[in-house]
């Protein structure tokens, strides 16, 4: 039986012609019929609108001479720098690939064992797993509010050696607070799941204690494993810059796991200089204060249901009144496409069907042209 709030099912690959992440928009203009030169504004990638900061194009160049050796194996300037970020040890950093190196090392640590996934969720989780050989179980979260309850979380758990969940969790944006994660890890250690949390988009999370990463817990939970990327926060997709934090024995052996040099020379040199931009920083939490509650607040506006974001995206379908007028979310999708706006797809994300859309948070004229085009295409859905 099902703990309430959640249902447990046995994990299977999906198999869609829908591009498997967000940013792909010559795919999906080619799936509709849609010239490849269509005029398209990406709304399907979550990235930072105010990123990179206007002064790395600059640094990046000056570093070129660099190209010519190799890396500092043990990366350690970027190490100390995210230590210090964190309040850590370097000794509990590992530099990565991007989050995905992070997430397919937290899967290597963990090979063969059985793991559980709280879904829908970000789908490399699975793949890695699947890569490594763990045999996986989903936790679902229900609609509309996809909300994490320990107590049902912990009523499934048995026999589960590693548990994955992302915080806040993609697509859905939602949240479990520090004191519940807290709860949640102190519930884990007599039975000796391992707990790996993905805080990909913790940085635009939000300002309060609730919402802050869990590295301060580092110290008492040597059994979690917390993965980063700087992809998001900073918009460099095409960097890739992440790490992994863990106690030192974990660290230690995940990079037993880890390819030597994984990380390039720009990436590594580039992760200092970019913790230490505290305007960046400043600049990003002001953007997301302003325009995260105007966006709900407009889209809620136009019937749609939305769940509440504490991330740099918005997870949204069409409201009750409009799903009884057939307003389809796959309607919406193409509708939007049509109209240049590309927003991400769920038909690859595990128990959502397609039947929801995510949507970027950007700049303020950005927002407002996604609400203009939103409004016009729901309403030529209803004649």
């Amino acid at each position: 039986m099902s703990a309430p709030g959640l249902a447990w099912a046995n994990s299977s690959s999906i198999s869609s012609p829908w591009p498997a992440h967000g940013g792909q928009a010559e795919t999906l203009l080619a799936h509709f019929g849609l010239p490849a030169d269509h005029p398209v504004e990406d709304f399907s990638a979550n990235l930072n609108p105010l990123g990179p900061p206007a002064w790395v194009r600059g640094w990046l160049t000056k570093q070129l001479d660099g190209l010519e050796r190799y890396p500092a194996p043990d990366y350690a300037t970027a190490r100390q720098a995210i230590a210090a970020h964190h309040q850590l040890q370097p000794d509990q950093v590992l530099l990565t690939n991007g989050g995905a190196e992070a997430i397919f090392l937290a899967a290597a640590l963990h090979a063969g064992k059985h793991a559980a996934i709280v879904t829908p969720s970000f789908g490399e989780y699975a793949r890695a797993c699947r890569a490594h050989r763990l045999t996986v179980s989903e936790i679902a979260l229900r609609p509309p509010h996809f909300t994490l309850e320990v107590d049902a979380l912990m009523a499934g758990l048995d026999g589960i050696e590693v548990l994955f969940l992302c915080r806040p969790n993609n697509p859905t944006a939602t949240l479990i607070e520090s004191s519940a994660m807290e709860a949640l890890l102190e519930r884990t250690v007599p039975m000796g799941c391992h707990v790996v949390v993905d805080e990909a988009f913790v940085d635009m999370a939000g300002d309060s204690t609730q919402q802050a990463s869990l590295a301060p817990l580092l110290a008492r939970y040597p059994h979690v494993m917390l993965l980063h990327s700087m992809t998001k926060f900073y918009t460099l997709p095409g960097l890739r810059l992440g790490y992994l934090l863990g106690s030192e024995a974990t660290i230690q052996t995940a990079a037993i796991h880890q390819p030597p040099w994984s990380v390039n020379h720009l990436a590594a040199e580039l992760v200092a200089p970019l913790l230490a931009d505290k305007a960046f920083a400043n600049a990003t939490s002001q953007w997301l204060t302003s325009e995260r509650p105007a966006m709900e607040q407009a889209l809620t506006q136009l019937g749609l249901d939305v769940v509440p974001s504490h991330a740099c995206f918005f997870l949204i379908r069409p409201g009750i009144e409009q799903r009884r007028s057939e307003i389809t979310s796959d309607a919406l999708f193409e509708g939007l496409l049509r109209h240049g706006v590309l927003v991400r797809h769920t038909h690859n994300f595990s128990g959502l069907s397609g039947e929801w859309l995510r949507i970027a948070l950007r700049d303020a004229p950005a927002n407002q042209r996604l609400i203009s085009v939103l409004r016009k295409v729901l309403n030529d859905c209803v004649r």
